[in-house]
């Protein structure tokens, strides 16, 4: 089995700790390794070193070296911008095809996600590699809800196709983030997970789908594959920025016959949010997380982050805050407008 971690996303809800030059995977969010360490950390007990793939940023090579420096140089992907994750899943396929046989199979998993039952997850994934390797299925891992959540996609499940130690289900649909009311169905229904963004399957199942429902994808990405390594950096970035920008689940695991999800319950957290951090967080008897040299005076329930460790920050009779004070920009929003943090760095731009 080889692991294809994704690390290329900029981290807009994280602003303005997270920013272009170091975005939230790189960040000590939780606990004292970035969040790309802790992805790495998390599999190495299943899959070594010299079989752990990053795709990302070109300009973020120099920062996956700096964190993971175990990793071979050549084990780095580097896209000339982002396209999406389709994009990224097939181009770093096209690549490690000619590396591995076609049936050696392949972990997917974002660089920022929370696990808090990795024992668990390497056990479910050993398990799903060989069953993608028998069956040639597409598998998602879904997360079991545990509450009506409106920010995340969902999997149906329907038929059942494995009724082993882990049950696996044909994926019946993907649903869009939902609205309250559509969240609370899916969950009174019991056949619906949320969708974490993590993968495993074949290398040659993946890349036989995105040639059958992203042909013109995958016609261009065999164009790229044919100059990879030949520094010739602008043809395959004039060829790179006219891809279609889709994510996979759209682009083939919609619409193909073979897409399976497994269930799981392992503490998963795709920390999305600065309230994400926050509900993570050990907290005081009044609700409050602080970092930073921080003097309260009857607030609750906030979360207050300063880097300068020289400098005080007072707060008084405040409530349901996220405040976050870095050297060059101070963010203060409602909890429940973590989302919006995004859309800051879109009017900064």
């Amino acid at each position: 089995m080889i692991a294809l971690i994704m690390a290329g996303g900029v981290g807009t809800r994280f602003w303005p700790l997270s920013t272009k030059s170091k975005p939230k995977q790189f960040l000590n969010i939780l606990g004292n390794r970035s969040m790309i360490q802790q992805t790495v950390d998390r599999i190495l007990p299943l899959i070594e070193y010299k079989d752990i793939y990053i795709v990302t940023n070109c300009e973020q090579v120099k920062l996956v070296k700096e964190h993971l420096p175990q990793i071979p140089e050549k084990n780095i992907i580097a896209e000339p911008l982002g396209r999406n994750t389709a994009a990224c899943i097939g181009l770093s396929a096209v690549i490690l095809r000619e590396k591995y046989k076609i049936d050696e199979t392949m972990l997917v998993l974002p660089a920022d996600h929370y696990i808090g039952k990795p024992e668990k997850f390497l056990e479910i994934v050993g398990f799903a590699s060989e069953f993608a390797k028998k069956s040639k299925n597409l598998i998602t891992f879904g997360i079991k809800p545990t509450f009506p959540a409106t920010g995340y996609g969902y999997i149906e499940s329907g038929e059942k196709i494995s009724d082993q130690k882990f049950p696996i289900f044909q994926v019946k649909r993907f649903k869009e983030k939902p609205d309250l009311e559509t969240a609370k169905k899916f969950i009174s229904n019991g056949n619906f997970s949320w969708n974490s963004g993590m993968f495993l399957w074949r290398i040659d199942t993946i890349l036989n789908a995105i040639e059958q429902y992203m042909p013109d994808l995958y016609h261009q990405l065999i164009k790229i594959k044919t100059v990879w390594g030949q520094n010739k950096t602008d043809e395959i970035k004039k060829i790179y920025q006219n891809l279609q920008s889709i994510p996979i689940d759209i682009g083939v695991m919609e619409k193909a016959d073979n897409s399976a999800v497994l269930p799981v319950d392992i503490d998963w957290n795709d920390i999305g949010s600065w309230q994400a951090v926050y509900d993570m967080m050990p907290k005081d008897k009044k609700g409050n997380y602080f970092s930073g040299n921080i003097i309260n005076l009857n607030s609750k329930d906030s979360y207050v982050l300063c880097e300068n460790e020289k400098k005080v920050i007072g707060l008084a009779g405040v409530e349901n805050l996220i405040v976050v004070d870095t050297k060059d920009a101070l963010l203060i929003c409602k909890k429940e407008n973590a989302q919006d943090v995004k859309k800051i760095v879109e009017l900064l731009k």
